[in-house]
């Protein structure tokens, strides 16, 4: 009898410490008054293969913060097998009826001769995917840069056609790349660390992950010389599929 209490107890201590903070997202709102009056959306690693919440949930959560934009920063699938609940995850962020750009992530370049599928899902969507290039949105440039943790990122053909004097919003995958940028942008949207997806001192010592996580920083706000930069907690998870004492995250951007 007492074993089988203390096995109920582990259960729901496990449950409440690590499963419950995958489900029970967190809507961030983040303010960087830049005159836009914009309200951004951003989604990032939903890691369809992973996660623990649903497109309905995705699309209730979208309606509640009415964005003026969606902005999805990376790691779609790494599986050719999942790309149609990727497709259904796309649809919900397409119900929304409001402008949706996105950008790839390193889990999407593992598909490597699959990868055409997941890009013809996004253009079936009418979702443009950035490959390093920019767009003018509304007041603002949009600058997608691609996944510097592939390899892929070239910020500086990425920035190519920006205007002297324009507002520059980039987003990305990998933060890492703010490293290699070398202009000023105004905001940058980024993933990829997952918040650090456990919440144990020194994980990012016995799994590198690049510079950033060495010093601390994988998620919320930072400056550097070049901008501001935001690192998202993301939705889903990968390795593992828990977190432990780090919620998931969908970011509303008030520019």
């Amino acid at each position: 009898m007492i074993y089988a209490a203390l096995g109920l107890l582990c259960i729901g201590v496990f449950y409440f410490a690590c499963i419950f903070p995958a489900q029970w997202v967190e809507v961030r709102r983040v303010r960087r008054p830049l005159g836009l009056n914009v309200r951004i959306l951003q989604i990032s690693d939903l890691h369809v293969e992973k996660t623990w919440v649903g497109p309905g949930k995705l699309r209730r959560l979208i309606a509640e913060t009415a964005p003026d934009y969606i902005f999805l920063t990376g790691d779609y699938t790494q599986r050719l097998r999942h790309l149609p609940k990727v497709d259904k995850y796309l649809k919900a962020v397409r119900d929304a009826g409001v402008p949706v750009y996105a950008v790839l992530g390193n889990h999407d370049y593992r598909l490597r001769s699959d990868l055409p599928a997941m890009l013809a899902l996004f253009r079936r969507r009418g979702i443009p995917l950035l490959r390093n290039e920019s767009l003018r949105v509304g007041n603002f440039r949009l600058v997608g840069i691609d996944d510097d943790y592939s390899g892929k990122s070239h910020p500086r053909k990425a920035f190519r056609d920006a205007v002297p004097g324009e507002r520059c919003i980039v987003v990305t995958h990998d933060p890492t790349v703010t490293r290699r940028i070398d202009r000023p942008y105004d905001y940058l949207m980024s993933g990829h660390f997952h918040g650090g997806q456990f919440r144990v001192p020194f994980v990012f010592r016995l799994r590198y992950k690049g510079p950033l996580p060495l010093q601390g920083i994988v998620k919320g706000m930072h400056t550097d010389r070049n901008g501001t930069y935001y690192i998202s907690k993301g939705l889903s998870q990968t390795g593992l599929n828990f977190r432990f004492l780090i919620r998931s995250e969908i970011t509303v951007h008030e520019l």
